[in-house]
């Protein structure tokens, strides 16, 4: 018996660090079965009736992957064991893929080796997942990627406990009972801070559409589950010291802030005059629910004002701002701000001559730039695929498609209103967009080329002509 727990010890140690990211791949796939199983029980459902496998599976996927479209009403379809199986999984997906794997491994393991350091450390700085050296200035140190993950567990629990706290009497001025708000309460703020945009009332968070109070803790705990493990990690030892910050969290700062107001401005100049949004609205309304949007966009999934009656301008604009999503290793989804700003700093770059990427006084290296190129490729094929394969089965307007495809891709959560109307076929392809865009490009591509082989010979360089 001693033998066969050692030899089944052994194996799991072997699996968890020979592939980590299939291993992800693995373990999200088996979550999202186990909460597709728990979500088609009938007491997960209000009214004790089995769920249909294409709304269970839907929203198994929506959870897991933080995302928060749905194609039922979250309010009112499920039973308390409904919501409390919802709540629990998206507070597990939101820990990452890498970063699940990781700590999985290390219970299975009992130990964190070197290996499976590298696991983590790979997800907490993709750059480590790539060929090149890496400046240690730039990474996460092999040495404090055990404190980096409990700081992944303490700060999740911390920032979604302070947030229920802020959020508590704001729904007891609503009209909620104290109890209601007790449930009401940590369950916004897991859904903020896990960038997920499930709400548990009726109504959803339009009810307080009018408290920016109550807004204000949804944004910061959605911006602080967008920015990234990482860079929470270095602003908890060094956020009075700037100088000491990664390029990393650098850039994932600048780029989120000017994504901020850039949205916020967009939304602002685009929809002041329309009446299905701000145009019944005062000035400070408009303005703050402009940054609200903005916000939002980026991967908080919550919604005051109906996306469906948006301009296709402002469609257009969330768009943007969904396929670029938030931070590495963060609860967002998209192709990440990072990737946006290593792109641009590229076009920067060649447009002035430069032969080398520089920011902040350091220098980007070749192969991160190629990863950034890939990641936006892989992106757009993915997204392209899904909207084509969606418009063909609905034949439903290709804006409101690309929309719910990139809000699904990105795992945002907003919806103009099609998802829920979606067959049960354009369901599956949704899903598989969703599982696709939160897992990520870049550990998808990892696994499958994880027994490549290495090439020992170059060929002979040729140039083609570009552009």
């Amino acid at each position: 018996m001693k033998r066969i727990r050692r030899d089944v010890g052994h194996f799991f140690r072997e699996f968890t660090t020979s592939s980590p990211a299939r291993f992800a791949i693995l373990v999200f796939l088996l979550l999202i079965t186990l909460w597709t199983t728990l979500l088609t029980l009938p007491i997960s459902s209000a009214s004790h009736s089995r769920t249909s496998f294409a709304d269970a599976l839907f929203t198994a996927v929506s959870t897991i992957c933080v995302t928060g479209l749905s194609t039922v009403d979250m309010a009112t379809h499920w039973s308390p064991f409904g919501n409390a199986v919802i709540y629990i999984g998206v507070n597990i997906g939101g820990l990452g893929a890498l970063t699940l794997a990781s700590m999985l491994g290390l219970i299975i393991a009992k130990r964190l080796g070197l290996r499976a350091k590298l696991i983590a450390a790979g997800d907490t700085n993709p750059l480590r997942a790539h060929g090149g050296a890496v400046g240690e200035s730039q990474a996460v140190r092999l040495g404090e990627v055990g404190q980096l993950l409990r700081t992944v567990a303490l700060s999740t629990l911390i920032i979604e406990a302070t947030t229920a706290a802020l959020l508590y009497l704001p729904i007891v001025s609503a009209g909620y009972s104290w109890l209601e708000a007790a449930w009401y309460a940590p369950y916004y703020a897991a859904m903020a801070f896990t960038n997920t945009g499930f709400t548990p009332n009726p109504g959803g968070i339009a009810v307080f559409g009018h408290d920016y109070f109550f807004l204000t803790v949804i944004m910061v705990a959605v911006f602080l589950g967008s920015i990234g493990f990482p860079v929470i990690y270095a602003l908890s030892r060094d956020l009075l010291r700037p100088r000491r910050w990664s390029l990393h969290v650098k850039l994932t700062l600048v780029t989120t802030v000017i994504l901020f107001f850039a949205g916020a401005v967009a939304f602002l100049a685009l929809e002041y005059g329309n009446p299905g949004t701000y145009g019944s609205m005062n000035a400070s309304d408009t303005v703050f629910q402009s940054f609200f949007m903005s916000a939002m966009t980026r991967s908080g999934g919550f919604a005051v004002v109906d996306i469906g009656e948006l301009y296709g301008s402002s469609m257009v604009v969330g768009s943007m701002l969904m396929f670029v999503g938030g931070g590495s290793a963060s609860t967002a989804g998209g192709i990440k701000v990072t990737t946006l700003a290593v792109l641009a700093l590229s076009v920067w770059s060649e447009a002035k001559g430069r032969r080398s990427v520089e920011a902040f006084g350091r220098r980007v290296p070749s192969d991160v730039q190629r990863v950034a190129v890939a990641v936006l490729a892989w992106g757009a094929t993915i997204v392209a695929l899904a909207t084509i394969v969606i418009a063909q089965i609905t034949h439903a307007p290709i804006a409101e498609v690309l929309f719910d495809v990139i809000s699904g891709f990105a795992t945002v959560g907003l919806s103009t209103g099609l998802t829920e109307t979606l067959p049960d076929s354009a369901l599956y392809v949704l899903a598989t967009t969703i599982f696709m865009g939160r897992v990520g490009t870049v550990t998808l591509a990892a696994a499958v080329a994880a027994t490549s082989r290495s090439q020992l010979y170059s060929l002979p360089v040729e140039r083609p002509i570009v552009g």
